[in-house]
């Protein structure tokens, strides 16, 4: 959205005479164009009780009104201008303008064709008509409204690059970034487009071209919203570390500013403070999740025979969300619940989701459904408990949260943190992950499971073959040391401690995922640099199924994690198959997840507690083969008797959760 030219005259309205330059007319245009806003909402409010019938003082009272944040009065201004005037083209494409700030889609959208049905050339208004459309989900006529922009305004820079956000949501990345080409064709120095342009070339994983896209971006304008947040993500993909401590105290000093430089998940593997993670997402809460009230409250309800909870993800499908969880949807107890999925992420036909559409009561596909038809649907069937399973990442659909999908609104298990939203009532956690301590840095009431937060499917199969160490590229003597997270999740202090531990142990080994090309060249450049021979490094291709890959990990003789953002999902395989992890606790929640497994699988000898013991710990287990054998046997027994593996157990704690909060909000509402 972008506020019309205060000044240009209104399209087909009779050219004003010129006043004096001592007129009061004057005056009020000198004051409004110097930005004294006060002075000239006085000059005009005084124009206006001479003569009450001139539509352009009241337009321009607006414009004032406006400027100064007072969008209500502005309203009423234009509206004003708009009665005595009713073809004024500009009033009401400005008009249109405070409606879009206030979130009023469908009466902007009028105002707009209105404004367009009295001035067909007016590329302004088709190019906010284009952004109000993109809100209101109407996409193929929001793109129309902006190649009408674009016909109108051959050079209109800002259409080029709405035009390439709206294309990268449809998926058509290539046509998003030939709109930004276009966009920085005209104007070479327009940062927007560089920085959507990055966007896409990280979605199509052009990883070092969307660094180069955000570095330009950075170097026009250094305050674009998240930008430096998503330069330093796509960086950490392919393992570049040039600038990382000096970019890092940017970042770190915007959080504590308050600004939006990065989106919360990006803060995860980037600042080690549950503090400014607690901040990104506030920030980022407020600007992209506002609470919306236009479904107004939920009313009260008579209690149901059966708690309903509604589970929303993008992720039913073979995911690490659906992986961990989906044992747990099979058997909640269907004679106290009703167990409903919300799915609005890519249509699959893969085993998983195949098996999850039978694991609940109703399976129901809201990817064509507005956030606010999603949100009066759940209202409709009644939900209890709306559990979001995505929180803040890419494929998220918080604005459900935000107009209120049911009474009790959860945050839980695909986001590790606080979504810094006063509308997500609870955190599911457990002591390990948010201690006492710790509270304060959570917007939410904190919940507690006994053991770890995390479920596990204890029916995943573990495939019979037996690997070789020939054939994943593994020396035959070598201590096999290995992580298998995100490339995102390896940063500067993290791969320091691994290469002194690699120059400690004799004859051992760093087994990582077969990350981005790049990533591997870097990190294999930064392992000479350390002085380590790059061949240590060995990098293992994808396996062919789930199976197979729980059982290449006993190749493996000690997960080394990572800090600030830990091991989750591949660290729970990692013990599934019996393979030791070796954990240094953190702060925020995402840097406690794999102390919260070990805890939970009875190994709490593994947790560190500073990167010093981290490090001694790797070396000691490395170089004592009986202390290691003795922990892989407790835990070969442990699959039995541990809690992290007790899914029906786990079941139950946390459908004891469930019936607390709904007790809880029966009590307050009745």
């Amino acid at each position: 959205m972008r506020f019309r030219d205060l000044f240009k005259h209104r399209t087909g309205s009779t050219p004003t005479r010129i006043a004096p330059e001592d007129a009061l007319p004057a005056r009020a245009e000198r004051a409004l164009q110097a930005g004294d806003l006060e002075l000239a909402l006085g000059l005009y409010d005084e124009l206006i009780a001479g003569d009450a019938a001139v539509a352009q003082s009241h337009y321009k009272r607006a414009n004032a009104l406006n400027r100064l944040g007072r969008a209500q009065e502005a309203l009423a201004s234009y509206e004003r201008a708009i009665a005595l005037d009713p073809a004024y083209a500009n009033a009401h494409c400005n008009r249109g303008v405070v409606l879009e700030g206030l979130r009023r889609w469908a009466e902007a959208l009028a105002a707009y064709d209105t404004t367009l049905a009295l001035n067909p050339a007016d590329s302004f208004a088709a190019y906010n008509r284009g952004s109000v459309l993109k809100e209101l989900g109407r996409c193929d006529e929001a793109l129309a409204s902006y190649d009408r922009a674009i016909a109108l305004h051959g050079s209109y820079v800002e259409a080029y690059v709405n035009r390439g956000h709206l294309l990268h949501q449809l998926g058509r990345y290539e046509a998003a970034i030939a709109s930004y080409d276009a966009a920085i064709e005209i104007n070479p120095g327009y940062p927007a487009a560089f920085h959507g342009r990055g966007n896409t070339q990280a979605k199509l994983r052009r990883l070092a071209e969307a660094v180069a896209s955000y570095a330009q971006a950075i170097s026009l304008q250094d305050d674009s919203k998240y930008l430096l947040g998503v330069y330093m993500n796509a960086k950490m993909q392919i393992c570049d570390w040039q600038g990382f401590a000096s970019n890092l105290q940017r970042l770190t000093e915007g959080l504590q500013a308050r600004r939006a430089v990065c989106t919360p998940f990006s803060a995860l593997a980037l600042v080690s403070s549950p503090g400014l993670q607690r901040t990104a997402a506030e920030v980022y809460a407020r600007e992209e999740h506002p609470p919306g009230h236009v479904l107004g409250e939920i009313g009260s309800r008579p209690p149901h025979g059966k708690i309903r909870v509604g589970y929303f993800s993008a992720d039913f499908r073979n995911h690490p969300v659906a992986l961990l969880s989906a044992e747990l949807f099979e058997i909640h107890d269907r004679s106290k619940f009703q167990i409903i999925a919300f799915a609005f992420g890519p249509e699959t036909d893969d085993p998983m989701r195949i098996r999850l559409r039978d694991a609940f009561d109703r399976f129901i596909d809201i990817r064509d459904m507005s956030d606010t038809q999603a949100a009066s649907l759940a209202r409709e069937l009644e939900i209890d408990i709306a559990v979001d399973l995505g929180g803040h990442t890419a494929e998220a659909r918080t604005n459900i949260f935000a107009l209120r999908a049911a009474p009790v609104q959860v945050n839980y298990l695909g986001y590790p943190g606080t979504m810094g939203a006063d509308y997500i009532d609870y955190l599911i956690a457990d002591p390990i992950v948010v201690p006492p301590a710790l509270v304060p840095h959570y917007t939410e009431k904190i919940v507690y499971l006994p053991d770890s937060f995390l479920p596990h499917d204890s029916t995943r199969a573990i495939a019979a073959c037996v690997y070789t160490r020939e054939q994943c590229g593994i020396p035959t003597g070598a201590f096999v040391f290995c992580c298998f997270n995100n490339s995102y999740k390896i940063n500067p202090p993290v791969f320091d401690a691994w290469m002194r531990i690699l120059g400690r142990v004799e004859d051992s080994i760093l087994w990582l995922s077969r990350h981005h090309p790049a990533a591997m060249e870097n990190l294999r450049r930064e392992a000479s640099n350390r002085g380590i021979d790059p061949a240590r490094l060995v990098f293992a291709q994808r396996a062919p199924s789930q199976a197979e890959y729980l059982a290449r990990l006993r190749l493996g003789d000690l997960f080394l994690d990572t800090l600030p953002y830990n091991a989750h999902t591949t660290a729970i395989d990692a013990l599934w198959a019996g393979l030791p992890v070796l954990t240094c606790l953190g702060e925020p929640f995402a840097s406690r997840v794999a102390a919260s497994l070990l805890q939970a699988a009875k190994l709490p000898e593994l947790i560190a507690v500073s990167p010093e013991q981290y490090e001694d710990l790797a070396v000691r287990l490395a170089q004592t083969p009986a202390l290691l054998a003795a922990l892989r046997e407790r835990l070969a027994s442990g699959r039995h008797t541990a809690p992290l593996f007790d899914t029906p157990k786990f079941a139950r704690n946390l459908e004891s959760i469930y019936r607390g909060m709904y007790q809880r909000y029966q009590r307050e509402s009745g």
